[in-house]
């Protein structure tokens, strides 16, 4: 994909499809310049493809916000499809959006993953997604994330990890499911109910009431930090997972925040 310059609505990315094994990537700008962004993403030694993105750069109020997320599935692709294609949306449609971006989020996250649930058959009990995102309004950047996908930021060069991986052995959150009737046994590694790896995802119906919604971080820093263009700084971290043994579906996002303009 060519790099993108600035466009209101900007061209959102997919993930790859299926039977093409090829990594993806590309890139663009926002329209005031204050920042720039690239994605890459590859199945990497998998057979299937379940991780999805979204980079989005849109118009909400007179603002230009950005929107970035990764989204990756289990139990088939039907989860995070739907996540990357209805959270942003429910997002920016939010009332308050601008005013509350907070509680706009908290909202739409609720809503995108109730809908799925009514939308969704019988058939995909067992699908589910993550959701790592970035989202910018103004000056303002907020964090949020389900599940065990990694959002850091560089702040001097160095890392600082700004989501949470929601995990069922962490204190709390085995708190949570216990308190709500659940459980959380060894089973290769810990596990919600005997089945699932973390504790909090969009889907999972089977598991809802008590599922709620690791490349070395400062060398991932280091190790982008001298790439200026964003697309390339995502392929160098989606290849030094691949080297680094990752068995998994590998997407990165990166955003470059940039001077502001003369």
């Amino acid at each position: 994909m060519e790099q993108m310059k600035s466009a209101l609505p900007s061209k959102s990315g997919a993930a790859a499809p299926q039977l093409d094994r090829s990594p993806v990537s590309g890139g663009g700008l926002s329209q005031d310049g204050k920042f720039s962004y690239g994605y890459a993403s590859s199945p990497g030694k998998r057979s299937s493809m379940e991780d999805f993105y979204e980079t989005r750069i849109d118009g909400v109020d007179g603002k230009v916000v950005g929107l970035f997320g990764v989204f990756d599935g289990h139990g088939g692709v039907r989860a995070a499809e739907y996540v990357k294609q209805n959270l942003f949306s429910n997002l920016i449609s939010h009332p308050k959006f601008i005013t509350d971006t907070k509680s706009a989020i908290v909202e739409a996250y609720n809503r995108t993953d109730s809908d799925f649930l009514k939308s969704d058959n019988s058939q995909n009990k067992d699908a589910g997604s993550t959701a790592s995102t970035a989202i910018i309004v103004g000056d303002k950047l907020i964090v949020a994330n389900v599940g065990d996908s990694r959002a850091v930021i560089s702040r001097g060069g160095k890392a600082i990890a700004v989501s949470r991986d929601h995990k069922p052995d962490q204190t709390d959150e085995r708190q949570r499911i216990e308190d709500a009737g659940g459980f959380v046994i060894w089973a290769g590694t810990w596990r919600v109910g005997g089945v699932l790896a973390v504790s909090r995802a969009f889907g999972d119906r089977l598991l809802k009431q008590y599922v709620v919604a690791d490349p070395e971080i400062n060398e991932a820093v280091a190790m982008v930090k001298p790439i200026e263009n964003p697309e390339e700084a995502a392929k160098k971290l989606m290849q030094e997972a691949s080297h680094r043994g990752s068995v998994d579906n590998i997407t990165c996002v990166v955003v470059r925040f940039l001077d502001k303009p003369e």
